[in-house]
């Protein structure tokens, strides 16, 4: 899911000559109001939603010093990154409920857990629903649904962010803190682990990354 068709197309057409199906489903995911119509339009399609991966995040979502964070720049930030992940759990929790299986992971860059000087603005909003994915994990224990979160300290590879911080080799936070540039292939696995075993709420990459109070 995503605005641009044509980038959607070409990775459907990508992903076909791997032998993998695929479809494209063209959204602004900044309109939370129309998420549930999105995953009907998904569910007609596949016949059933077994698992969702929330991480939508463009250049238009950039760092903000905490000392110039206003309440304009947040509310902006709120629809994609924390009303519209709400609204599509609760599209896809009652079937899920009522398999007993399903799976929402939801994907968060590192200053929603770490905050860090000079890079303000998502991380607040992100740091919510972090907040939210934890209490809805501690919720769903024992229904057979899982809800999970991934946190990268990284830029990822092959992505429109990640083609621009590879220019720069790495991407370096105010108070030195290095983040690499990560493979999507590898944060697919982390998905996949997190997925299958279901035995933790969040997982960071790198894991040296992890913050004490969540270790």
């Amino acid at each position: 899911m995503a605005r641009r068709k044509e980038r959607l197309d070409a990775l459907v057409e990508q992903l076909a000559g791997e032998g993998m199906e695929a479809a494209a489903f063209s959204a602004d995911l900044s309109r939370p109001a129309e998420v549930p119509a999105l995953v009907d339009a998904i569910r007609d399609r596949f016949g059933r939603i077994d698992v969702v991966e929330y991480g939508p995040i463009s250049g238009e979502q950039g760092f903000t010093a905490a000392a110039r964070l206003d309440a304009a720049t947040l509310e902006g930030l709120l629809p994609l990154l924390l009303l519209t992940p709400v609204e599509v759990v609760q599209a896809v929790l009652p079937e899920w409920t009522e398999r007993g299986d399903g799976a929402f992971l939801l994907t968060h860059g590192y200053s929603a857990a770490q905050p860090l000087p000079q890079l303000s603005g998502v991380g607040p909003v992100m740091s919510a629903a972090r907040n939210y994915l934890y209490s809805l994990n501690a919720e769903l224990a024992g229904t057979g649904v899982y809800a999970g979160t991934l946190t990268i300290g990284a830029a990822i590879g092959r992505s429109e962010m990640g083609e621009a911080a590879a220019a720069r080799i790495e991407v370096e936070s105010a108070d030195g803190t290095q983040f690499p540039v990560v493979d999507p292939d590898e944060l697919a696995e982390h998905y996949w682990d997190m997925y299958v075993k279901r035995d933790r709420v969040e997982r960071f990459h790198p894991e040296t990354l992890t913050p004490q109070a969540a270790a």
